[in-house]
């Protein structure tokens, strides 16, 4: 039986994932300001999810319930949170396995409610509100207020446990005081009309930490839902400028190793058509180069340009289905097959590594 021999893998240094969550934890902790430890970056890797636990979680939160249910049985205990909305297709199985789900539809609701009944079960939910980043959440206002009467006095199964907003994650809008007060005044409405405060005011993602580091969150916010921003802490710190040094970029290391090591051209030769998954490319002539290979491509890790080759003078250049191309005519070392090299990566690239089966996952 064949029997991979270690590479590619992807590195995981639990000691330095438990620094990030501590470090984001307490410092929202300082603005009373509670974390969903976010796992779906890691595809709920259960030795990841414990570090989130161990580091004081209020929550932790996935967007698929297969990354969910096996956290109980692995004896963790933290509650789990639902952060995709539902699909109506799994209301029975989001209140088995979990404690909150973020929800915009009535009809989804009101399965819910079912299903907590014949579970005899309470469900958490929060309301979302679209406030212009235009993914889940309800756009009228007026209809969330009233979706949250609804829950608070018609479906007994379920608790109205708080609100929530999502910016940055399809419209790329900024996580602003301005844009975040207004998922607060809609809280305030929905309490004004049920009479009793929300337990919880869920301000975002990892783009609301800006305003946890810029102390301009507004107030009533006491809920974060994060994830790259402690998996990886690559968008705060490039993206946006934010000083992170005391967080760690490196927790995820990818190895792969050096499968062909060759002088080639560096624009290709013959009439130019198209690649194996149908795009056009520009290819840049500069002469003669040297070039390797490493076993692993596109399959295993969705776009080459978001890896960052750590070989001094190493370039990634493309890749194809199971090869990935690099200029390696600067790199100091005389590469060799069999050597390996190392990448950091981002966060579309972790979600595809740790999904991967063709990748050794291994724990440091």
């Amino acid at each position: 039986m064949y029997k991979k021999p270690g590479y590619p893998k992807l590195v995981i240094d639990l000691n330095k994932l438990r620094n990030n969550i501590e470090h984001v934890r307490k410092m929202c902790d300082e603005q009373d300001v509670e974390i969903a430890g976010v796992i779906k970056g890691c595809s709920g890797l259960i030795p990841c999810a414990r570090q989130f636990e161990r580091a004081g979680c209020s929550y932790i939160a996935s967007s698929r319930l297969e990354q969910l249910e096996p956290l109980r049985e692995a004896g963790i205990q933290t509650p789990l949170m639902m952060v995709r909305i539902p699909m109506l297709s799994e209301a029975e199985d989001v209140v088995r396995i979990c404690d909150y789900s973020l929800n915009s539809e009535v009809t989804v609701l009101r399965e819910l409610n079912v299903q907590a009944r014949l579970q005899d079960r309470e469900h958490n939910v929060i309301l979302m509100a679209d406030c212009g980043d235009l993914r889940e959440g309800f756009w009228d206002k007026d209809e969330m207020v009233d979706v949250a009467e609804m829950v608070e006095k018609e479906l007994k199964n379920l608790h109205l446990a708080g609100v929530g907003v999502n910016v940055g994650c399809y419209g790329s809008v900024l996580a602003t005081p301005e844009k975040i007060q207004e998922l607060v005044d809609i809280a305030e409405r929905i309490e004004e009309r049920i009479g009793r405060e929300l337990e919880i005011i869920s301000g975002g993602a990892t783009s609301s930490l800006m305003r946890v580091i810029d102390g301009n969150l507004p107030s009533r916010v006491n809920m974060l839902r994060c994830g790259e921003g402690i998996l990886l802490n690559y968008d705060l710190p490039h993206l946006y400028g934010y000083e992170m040094d005391n967080m760690y970029q490196d927790a995820f290391k990818l190895r792969a190793e050096v499968i062909e090591v060759k002088d080639k051209p560096s624009h290709p030769v013959g009439e130019i058509g198209f690649d194996a998954f149908g795009h056009q490319v520009q290819y840049e002539d500069r002469g003669i180069r040297r070039r390797a290979l490493v076993g692993l491509g596109k399959c295993d890790y969705g776009d080459p340009s978001e890896l960052i080759c750590c070989e001094e003078g190493a370039e990634v250049l493309g890749a194809s289905s199971d090869h990935t191309i690099l200029d390696v005519q600067d790199v100091k070392r005389d590469l060799q097959v069999g050597d390996i090299i190392e990448f950091d990566i981002k966060y579309a690239t972790l979600v595809y590594l740790t999904n991967s089966p063709n990748i050794d996952k291994v724990y440091i």
